[in-house]
């Protein structure tokens, strides 16, 4: 399906999920627009680069503005920007990280969200198409924070579907298992360590690193956005991956013990000093 004449907004798109979904929409027929910190980068790419930063309410409105003025309309806004914090305990953490990680990941969304709305609830239609995680249903030891983003953009996401429907606006959150990007590389180092965690902090990082290494490519991840932005009748919630499928399927239908004991013998707490069952 052809999408020609209609504009999609992505942001977080230099890199990762981000970059493989701008480029995936575009080749489905999107004017894309695709937004970084930094802007424009070197390297042709098959859509426009725009300076965003997703934590200042100026920024986004100047870069939704911008979008406007040019083509006159916003039919998929695709929110990806975020980061996280290397795996730690939570109290490593310093409340100002915590805030730091909520501002981008969550009030990012919001900012956007409410930027974008206007103009889609006037032209009565808009997709609005939330980057979530797996880890938005499942626990994740030594990443509690950035899971903490994830549950709420869950939250967020399912409760304003309810809300635009009214003005054929639609909310969907894409779940991806682990997936290769540089996101890993610009992770943030706790800023409150305590020693009492170095080696199970250790641990956690060696087994991330592991299974990162058989992680999906992002165009799985971009496949499923154009699917959730094109569909008649888009589902709330899209798996991403057939890891993340069956994560989906095991947290539905196993029993509670079981999804706990799993977890933790595939991040091999129990086996780290330091750590208690």
């Amino acid at each position: 399906m052809k999408m020609n004449g209609r504009t999609a907004l992505v942001t977080g798109a230099s890199s990762g999920i981000g970059a493989a979904t701008a480029e995936r929409l575009a080749m489905a027929g999107y004017k894309v627009y695709g937004t970084s910190r930094r802007g424009a980068q070197a390297g042709k790419r098959p859509f426009e680069m725009l300076p965003l930063d997703v934590t200042g309410d100026d920024s986004v409105q100047t870069a939704v503005g911008e979008v406007m003025r040019l083509e006159g309309r916003i039919d998929v806004l695709v929110n990806n920007a975020g980061f996280s914090v290397a795996p730690a305990g939570a109290e490593e953490s310093s409340i100002e990280q915590a805030r730091s990680i909520f501002d981008t990941n969550f009030f990012g969304i919001v900012r956007m969200t409410r930027a974008v709305v206007p103009h889609m609830r006037h032209r009565g239609s808009g997709r609005i198409i939330n980057i979530g995680s797996v880890l938005g249903f499942l626990p994740m030891p030594y990443g509690a924070l950035y899971a903490a983003t994830k549950h709420a953009i869950e939250g967020y996401s399912e409760s304003l579907d309810h809300e635009l429907r009214t003005w054929g606006i639609r909310v969907s959150v894409i779940e991806p298992a682990y997936t290769k990007t540089h996101f890993d590389a610009n992770f943030l180092e706790a800023d409150s360590k305590l020693d009492e965690y170095r080696e199970v902090r250790a641990a956690v990082g060696k087994r991330l690193k592991q299974v990162m290494a058989a992680a999906d490519q992002p165009s799985v991840v971009a496949d499923v956005v154009l699917q959730a932005a094109s569909a008649a009748r888009p589902k709330l919630r899209y798996t991403a991956g057939g890891v993340a499928s069956r994560l989906r399927l095991l947290r539905r239908f196993a029993p509670a013990g079981v999804m706990d004991a799993g977890i933790r013998k595939d991040l091999q707490l129990d086996m780290t000093m330091g750590a208690r069952p």
